[in-house]
């Protein structure tokens, strides 16, 4: 029996960006290595959309991987997480949402949605809040969860089932009014959204937060909406991620976004060109804003010896440009 090497697969978030100092780190940087690979490799296809969807493109290019067909924002990521953690109901056909606590900036003209990572919320204000906020979700008929990371918490509910909700990765930085469109399935969240922006208002643990110089709490935010296809295995493979460019990428950071990009041509860029210089079958999924594109090895032997050898390095500031 031959056995055949399995296909080494690594998927980039952010690896374009047309904020302001993103773009305009892009024709400083020099990433040898991934110009070395993308020459040995070709398209393998490319996902755009317009980049007001709800999916942004590594959401999309994740999802096609594991196999999940969904439509735009409602991708079922909670879903997914639901069953990783064996909570009740998740290998049925329930619905669920990831609901995750924010700081809303408010100024005179425009609410901006926080990044929640930026609100350091320990487990047990977490958990003091879910408790505090459990019973006017389960009016209702949503049950809440608690999740390892302090601030998520996983809900589920019909509600949920074909409700489109933006990624926090749209939205961070970003205007509410940007990306909370709410059909009318969704105006019960609407009204839930504001009851719980009048309790976090009342909240002790806000009070403490205030007085040690953290943000306050005073909203959520819903994504990953759907439901997860009994079929579906939540750790099925897909690609190695590598999310090292998000933060930078997020905050507009144009210094770390390339220092960022540097290390991943150094380590994880490194290690599948090695892989691919060996003869294994790889694959690589660089995303932006817009797009997503993929390559892989389909070349092999003379003729792809002679595009290597002969043919025009591709330019990765170019490559990324157009994502």
């Amino acid at each position: 029996m031959v056995e055949t090497t399995p296909v080494r697969h690594l998927l980039i978030p952010f690896a374009g960006r047309g904020s302001p100092a993103c773009r305009a780190a892009l024709p400083g940087l020099r990433l040898p290595r991934l110009e070395a690979l993308l020459a040995r490799l070709a398209s393998a296809g490319t996902d755009t959309q317009d980049d007001t969807a709800f999916s942004p493109p590594h959401e999309r290019a994740l999802a096609a991987a594991l196999g999940l067909q969904a439509a735009d924002g409602c991708i079922p990521w909670a879903a997914r997480d639901a069953r990783r953690l064996g909570l009740p109901g998740s290998d049925g056909d329930t619905a669920w949402g990831w609901i995750d606590l924010c700081n809303w900036q408010v100024d005179v003209s425009d609410v901006v949605l926080g990044d929640p990572a930026q609100t350091h919320l320990e487990a047990a204000e977490s958990q003091a809040l879910l408790d505090a906020a459990r019973p006017l979700f389960e009016e209702d008929g949503i049950g809440l969860h608690v999740t390892p990371e302090p601030g998520r918490w996983l809900a589920s509910g019909e509600l949920f089932r074909a409700l489109p909700t933006a990624s926090l990765d749209r939205a961070i930085g970003h205007s509410i009014a940007q990306w909370s469109h709410i059909t009318d399935a969704g105006r019960p969240l609407r009204r839930l959204q504001n009851e719980v922006q009048m309790l976090l208002y009342t909240e002790r643990v806000n009070d403490q937060r205030t007085a040690r110089g953290l943000p306050p709490i005073n909203s959520f935010w819903l994504s990953g909406t759907g439901a997860l296809p009994a079929s579906v295995q939540p750790d099925g493979a897909g690609p190695a991620i590598v999310d090292a460019l998000r933060d930078a990428a997020l905050h507009d950071d144009g210094d770390a976004w390339a220092a960022a990009w540097q290390a991943i041509d150094a380590g994880p860029v490194a290690e599948l060109l090695a892989t691919c210089e060996g003869g294994a079958d790889v694959a690589l999924t660089l995303c932006g804003d817009s797009a997503a594109q993929r390559f892989s090895v389909q070349q092999r032997g003379f003729s792809g010896w002679v595009k290597r050898t002969f043919g025009s390095r591709p330019r990765a500031a170019a490559v990324l440009e157009a994502l």
